[in-house]
């Protein structure tokens, strides 16, 4: 293939079913999912627990077999091209699964013999100073602190320099340090043309980092969009004013909106971008003869947005 891929991973009618034990029955993880993931995008997958997620992942990384549909990795079907499937992705898992008596650059070399790197074109050394591990290039892995180990997982995963890098939950766990360390080494591949996709519980991580961002939950697709898109659908707005004089209760010129007397100087009004503007609070605030010292306004966050969608009827 000499034309590069629109979309470094495409899942169509993507679905997956975990036969029961028991009394429980079949367990739908993955429900018909649509899903592109352009290629050099930063892209965020969110969803709660048990959303789908990781089978998703796995599905990708091999460890987990389909139930029906299809996935292709760089334009490759994971099943029907599964060799040159592999050797385009790198995933990083939640696990810290890492042999005790090998030590860093033993794994990496390992790994890349594995994918079949010769010799010559291993960036073994390259690799461990990028993630910050030269210095224990020769330590057991078993001797390694969390956040080492952590690192050493996203360098197994670069070892075969994959078009598509997956991060399961990288963080968790992670001092903030360590995150700000790796999550700059992450946006410097991103923009040599690494296709990034991220699943995270930290959504100020996503917001922060994502350029677009697929929300599911129990197995469908419920939101996909430009992370700013998804930022301009919520239509909530809140406006804190800070007042110069005392009030005893919200003067009655301003019940006609959602507002509340949350401090003896403070009023915060609750109200929809698209049927309120803010000159217009500020407008009947001055027409009810009242100062204010300071105005703050807040826009909506992608946790209200991740909650609005993961609790709506038809996301169940």
């Amino acid at each position: 293939m000499t034309d590069l891929p629109d979309n470094a991973v495409e899942f169509r009618q993507l679905s997956k079913t975990y036969q029961g034990r028991g009394k429980s029955g079949p367990k739908r993880a993955l429900d018909a999912l649509d899903l592109d993931i352009p290629r050099g995008a930063f892209f965020g997958l969110l969803g709660p627990n048990g959303a789908g997620k990781s089978t998703l992942i796995n599905i990708l990384a091999g460890l987990v077999v389909k139930t029906s549909g299809s996935a292709r990795v760089w334009g490759f079907d994971i099943n029907g091209d599964m060799r040159r499937a592999r050797r385009a992705i790198g995933v990083v898992p939640q696990e810290l699964n890492i042999d005790p008596f090998f030590t860093p650059r033993e794994m990496l070399e390992v790994q890349a013999g594995l994918y079949g790197v010769p010799a010559a074109d291993r960036r073994t050394d390259e690799i461990l100073a990028a993630v910050g591990l030269s210095d224990k290039a020769n330590a057991y892995a078993r001797t390694l602190s969390g956040g080492m180990r952590r690192r050493l997982l996203v360098a197994k995963a670069l070892v075969h320099s994959p078009q598509v890098l997956v991060l399961d939950e990288p963080t968790a766990g992670v001092d903030v340090e360590l995150r700000r360390q790796l999550w700059a080494y992450v946006r410097e591949l991103n923009a040599q043309g690494v296709t990034i996709l991220l699943t995270t519980h930290y959504l100020e991580e996503a917001e922060e980092l994502c350029d677009k961002i697929a929300i599911i939950n129990h197995g469908k697709l419920i939101a996909c969009d430009e992370t700013r898109n998804l930022m301009g659908k919520l239509d909530k707005k809140r406006v804190t004013v800070m007042l110069t004089e005392d009030l005893d209760a919200v003067p009655d010129s301003l019940r006609r909106f959602n507002v509340e007397l949350t401090g003896p100087r403070e009023l915060v009004f609750s109200y929809q971008p698209s049927t309120t503007k803010t000159a217009e609070i500020i407008a009947a605030i001055q027409d009810a003869r009242l100062s204010f010292a300071e105005l703050a306004t807040k826009e909506p966050e992608l946790e209200d947005i991740f909650v609005q969608l993961t609790s709506a009827p038809d996301a169940n």
